[in-house]
């Protein structure tokens, strides 16, 4: 259920996010996910909910930016976890991520924290 969660916040933000038409894979429901990508969704989402909840609510005083870089950092780790020798796109750092991406990023962390 937890990474459901993320993948539903990842597809909402792609779709008010994404220039013109995404990727099919972008968009596709948990069902048709690989597995590896459900297991970094969840890793990511238990990654984010234990910060939460270690901060005791002062996580809500993050910018929005630092809330995104806490979930792009979290699922790139993961990409290290599941590929040796990942695309750079893959593990691209913040300021070097699209900006439909870094957005993205920072609505799967409030939807996390709002839920």
């Amino acid at each position: 259920m937890s990474g459901q969660v993320f993948r539903e916040a990842w597809i909402a933000g792609v779709l008010k996010h994404f220039p013109g038409e995404p990727k099919a894979g972008y968009v596709s429901p948990w069902e048709e996910m690989p597995v590896w990508e459900q297991e970094a969704a969840t890793t990511v989402y238990e990654q984010v909910r234990g910060f939460l909840n270690a901060s005791s609510g002062s996580a809500a005083k993050l910018s929005r930016e630092q809330k995104g870089r806490f979930v792009s950092l979290c699922w790139i780790a993961q990409i290290y976890r599941h590929f040796e020798d990942p695309k750079p796109s893959y593990v691209a750092d913040w300021v070097d991520q699209p900006a439909w991406q870094r957005e993205t990023n920072s609505d799967i962390f409030e939807a996390i924290e709002h839920q």
